[in-house]
C-alpha cells in the first residue's frame, strides 16, 4: 500500500495567519508533517509525502504543484495497488488510529474531519476518484455508491481533528502527546479556561527563535 502525506510546501497553514506569522507557520507544518510522516512508519508502512515544491524529507517526495485532488486522483491513475492518503496536520494521529485505517477490508475507508472533510482514507480501488474541500465525506460516500464499492467509515477523534484554525490548537494542547504540543508551548501558547471554556492564549513575550 502506497500512504501519500500531502502537503503544501509553499504557503501552509494560511488561516493560522492570525496567530503566526509566515515564519512560524512554515515551522509548525514541519513540525506536524515529520509528527505525521513518524506515526506512518511507526504503524508498519512507508510513507511519500505529496508536495507542492521540492523539500528536504527522510522519505520519498513526489512534487505536484496541482491542488489537492487533481494531485492525489493523478497517483490512483497510475497505481495499481492501493493507497491511502493521511493529511499533514493530523497532529493527534496515533499508531492504533492509523492501524484501524490501513486494516479494515472494504474497497474505501474514510476518517472524516469534524467540519465534514475527509482527513484520512484507504484507496483499494483506484479506480475512485477524490474530491476534497467542500464537505468531502459526503461526496466520497457518493463516488463509493456511483461505482459499486464497500466502504468503511473510521470512528476517530484523534483522526478527525486536524489543525487548520487557530481554535484547533486548543485541542493539539489537550489531547497532543508529542512535537507538535510541544513546539507551540514553546512559542508562549497555553490553555486559558478562566472563561469556563477551553481557549487558547498567548505570551506574547515568547518568541520561536529563541527555542
Amino acid at each position: 500500500m502506497r500512504v501519500l502525506v500531502p502537503f503544501d510546501s509553499r504557503d501552509p497553514n494560511t488561516r493560522l495567519s492570525p496567530v503566526l506569522d509566515s515564519a512560524e507557520r512554515c515551522e509548525f507544518a514541519n513540525v506536524l508533517l515529520d509528527g505525521v510522516v513518524e506515526t506512518v512508519r511507526a504503524a508498519g508502512h512507508a510513507p511519500e509525502i505529496l508536495a507542492t515544491e521540492p523539500i528536504d524529507a527522510d522519505c520519498p517526495v513526489r512534487v505536484d504543484e496541482r491542488p489537492l485532488s487533481p494531485a492525489i486522483n493523478a497517483v490512483l491513475t497510475g497505481s495499481s495497488d492501493p493507497v491511502a492518503v493521511v493529511m499533514s496536520d493530523l497532529a493527534l494521529a496515533t499508531v492504533d488510529r492509523l492501524t484501524a485505517l490501513f486494516e479494515p477490508a472494504a474497497d474505501i475507508v474514510l476518517a472524516p474531519g469534524l467540519g465534514g472533510g475527509t482527513n484520512a482514507t484507504v484507496i483499494r480501488d483506484t479506480d475512485f476518484r477524490v474530491d476534497y474541500h467542500g464537505g468531502s465525506y459526503r461526496k466520497h460516500r457518493r463516488e463509493a455508491d456511483r461505482c459499486d464499492l464497500s466502504v468503511e467509515t473510521v470512528d476517530s477523534f484523534r483522526l478527525a481533528v486536524d489543525i487548520d484554525e487557530p481554535a484547533d490548537l486548543v485541542e493539539v494542547l489537550l489531547h497532543g502527546r508529542g512535537d507538535a504540543a510541544d513546539w507551540l508551548r514553546g512559542a508562549g501558547f497555553e490553555l486559558d479556561t478562566t472563561g469556563g471554556r477551553c481557549v487558547v492564549r498567548r505570551d506574547q513575550s515568547s518568541n520561536t527563535a529563541d527555542r
